[in-house]
This record gives structure tokens, sequence and C-alpha cells, in this order.
């Protein structure tokens, strides 16, 4: 079960609530544990470094360019809090560092998402790279020329603070909570990896910032946002080796993993699309996805207990533990009803606007001209008498050519 395993680590609501409840966790624990937390100081005070350092080194072979430039920015964060925010805020100028720090870094942050998913030692990266050294020399030649002015009407007018509740000006925590908002929102609307390590960050940089008068604030949230970080590239990278890109289910290799965890009651079948070349040829390869897309979607709802994978191109794999061929055959002529039933929705992927309200005039016209149906063939075999995987799925596959022989849009044991 390994590669179905990690499902619940790439929803959404996975993806949001963990840093959440860490969050809320280390707000209950904080003024209990800083007692601990004294004991472990060197510890704690370098852990950040080491596990974003890990982060930007394994996000390179990993290909999640944008986990790599999160863990970047809050490890130059973390290395500016350590050495430069450790005097009280009322010197002017830690405190004109702080509030250059707790602005900058949210709107860092933030950008991230619509940045392109490039390496850091791509040419990208080393832009990327000096233009985080310009906004450095910048603030030095702020904190430079405005430390020893007189900055109380700058304090008391824009950037006042209530240091009851927190030592940030009111405005920057109202803009960090704004952008780490809006972070959110993007993690439930699209769901990508990269889009949970911007918000994590988001989440305990605020956290940070807010609660600063605590001792060991920044050493804590910025271990627990680089420990995130850590799980997220490891679910990335499971779902890169694991998941099929375009229909968003198990793959091929998934498969090749659970049929090595079988036991001796199992049944395997292969289902195909019927006519998909000519389909392909007909209204072209965009429409082909959208077709296999369609399919794997249905798929996913079959019942039974079904567990569904891309064997490849237009072949997929339906596996049932602990049930024989002739309790799932029920099952799946249920699903091939419903992918016959399905009106796909032909559209001109050459012609489709920009413009959103466009494209919804144009999708139901769509809707009323131009309109088909796919049907699928699936092959059936179970684990008796030969209880070899490679066996059944090559039974299956014969029972599926059968199929296709007998006419098509049919179940065959």
């Amino acid at each position: 079960m390994l590669p179905l395993s990690f499902d619940v680590f790439r929803s959404a609501g996975f993806r949001f609530g963990l840093p959440v409840c860490l969050a809320l966790s280390t707000l209950f624990l904080l003024e209990y544990a800083q007692y601990t937390l004294v004991t472990y100081q060197a510890l704690l005070f370098t852990l950040p470094y080491v596990l974003f350092a890990l982060v930007v080194l394994l996000s390179q072979p990993f290909n999640q360019g944008r986990t790599g430039l999160t863990a970047l920015l809050m490890g130059v964060a973390y290395y500016f809090i350590q050495n430069y925010l450790q005097a009280p805020l009322s010197n002017n100028e830690t405190k004109l560092i702080y509030v250059l720090l707790s602005a900058l870094l949210p709107l860092n942050l933030l950008q991230i998402h619509i940045l392109p998913d490039k390496r850091l030692h791509s040419r990208f990266g080393g832009y990327y790279l000096l233009f985080i050294v310009m906004q450095i020399a910048w603030s030095a030649l702020v904190v430079n020329h405005f430390s020893h002015s007189d900055l109380d009407w700058l304090w008391d007018s824009y950037l006042f603070a209530i240091p009851s509740f927190s030592p940030m000006p009111i405005v920057l925590f109202l803009l960090s909570i704004a952008i780490t908002l809006s972070s959110a929102s993007t993690i439930l609307k699209r769901n990508l990896g990269s889009d949970q390590t911007v918000f994590v960050s988001l989440l305990f940089s605020c956290m940070t910032f807010v609660l600063f008068q605590f001792s060991f604030i920044s050493s804590t949230a910025f271990s627990i946002a680089a420990l995130i970080l850590l799980l997220n590239l490891v679910t990335c990278s499971h779902e890169l080796a694991f998941v099929d890109q375009l229909t968003g289910i198990p793959g091929r290799r998934a498969l090749e993993t659970e049929l090595k965890h079988l036991g001796r009651t199992y049944t395997l079948a292969m289902l195909d699309v019927d006519h998909f070349k000519k389909f392909n040829d007909t209204y072209g390869h965009k429409t082909g996805d959208d077709v296999l897309k369609l399919v794997a979607q249905i798929m996913k709802n079959t019942k039974g207990g079904a567990q569904v994978f891309r064997y490849g191109g237009e072949e997929f794999t339906i596996m049932y533990k602990g049930k024989e061929a002739n309790e799932c055959k029920a099952f799946l002529d249920d699903l091939r009803q419903e992918i016959a039933a399905y009106d796909l929705i032909i559209r001109d992927h050459s012609t489709r606007p920009d413009n959103a309200k466009k494209g919804e005039k144009m999708r139901k016209k769509e809707e009323k001209n131009n309109s088909t149906n796919v049907t699928v063939s699936i092959g059936i075999a179970d684990s008796f008498p030969d209880h070899n995987p490679d066996n059944v799925l090559k039974a299956a596959d014969q029972a599926l050519y059968k199929a296709k022989q007998k006419g098509r849009n049919r179940v065959m044991l």
C-alpha cells in the first residue's frame, strides 16, 4: 500500500490543515516550552540552518524550484533575525530592520506562487539571487541612512503597535494576515506542493514576527516550517514517481509496487478506450488528453473497493483485493455504462479565448452543438488458479483483447 497511502498527504485539506494544526499547537505550548528549550539552545539555534540547507539541496534533483527558493528566503531571513534582531526593539536600528524584514519577507514569499518552477542553478535562479541581494543592499542603505534619525513620527503615526498584543506594527500585521490568507486560498484552489511551502513559510514567519517577544520563537517556528518543507519534498517526489501527471491517478510504477503486496485472492482488470487512435486523429491530441482525464475521473468512483491505475497510453488497470472476478464484473459493467453515457463536449483548443467570460459563452455554445461519447472495453481475470500477478495481468489483457474482437464496449471474463 506504499504508493496509495500517500494520497492523504497530497490532498489540499492536509496541505492546509497540517501547518495550521502545528501552528496552533506551537501557540498553545510556547509559553510552557520556553523553559525546556533552554537546555537545547545551541541545537535549536543551528537546526533551521541545517534543515533549510537540506531543503535547498534536495529541491534541485527533485525539480522543486519554488520550494528551493522558499527555503532560501527563509534561511536568509533566519540569519538576519539571529544576527541583527537580538537587541531590544527600542533601538532605532533594530526596529528598522525588524520592520523591513517583516514587510519584505511576506511579499517575497507571496510572489513565489507566480514564479516559474526553475532550479536555483539555472539562469533564472541566478537572476533571482541577484534580486535578493539587491533588496538586502537597498535595506542596508535605508537602515544606514535612517538609523540615527528621529523616527518617532513614523512609529507614532504609521507603524504604531499595541505592545500588550505584539511588537509588530498593526499595518504590517494586517498585511501579513492578508498575504497568508491569500496563499491559503491558492492551496485550496490548485493544490500544488509548492503552494504549501509558501503558505507554511508565510504562516510561521508571521507567527515569529507577531510573537517576537517570546524567547526561541524564531528558532522554533522556522524549524517547524523547515520540517514541513522537507515532508513536502518527500510527498512531491513521491507524486512525481508514482502519480500519472496527466490523469492524476497512480501510474504504472505504483501498480508494479502494489502487485508485490497482494494476497491470494484478488482480481485485475484491464480497461482500454475504444478507437482512441481514430479519436485522436479526428479531434487532436489535446482532446485525446481530455478523454483520458475523463475516463480516469469516472474510474475513481468505481464501486467495490477498486484501486485504479494508468497502465500506459489509453490503457488503465483496476485492482480488487480480496474479490474474485465474478464479484467484480457488475461493478465494472456499471463503470463501462457510465463512461458510455457521458456526453463529452468537443472543444476547439486552438481557438480558446483568454477571456474567462468569452470562454464561458463558447463552452455553452459548444455544449449545444458539438458533443460525442466514448466507450471502453474491459477484460477481467482473478488469481485462481494462478496466483502470479504477472500472469493474472496477462490473462486480463487477453480477456480485453477478446472484448475488442467481439465488438468493443463490453466486459469479458
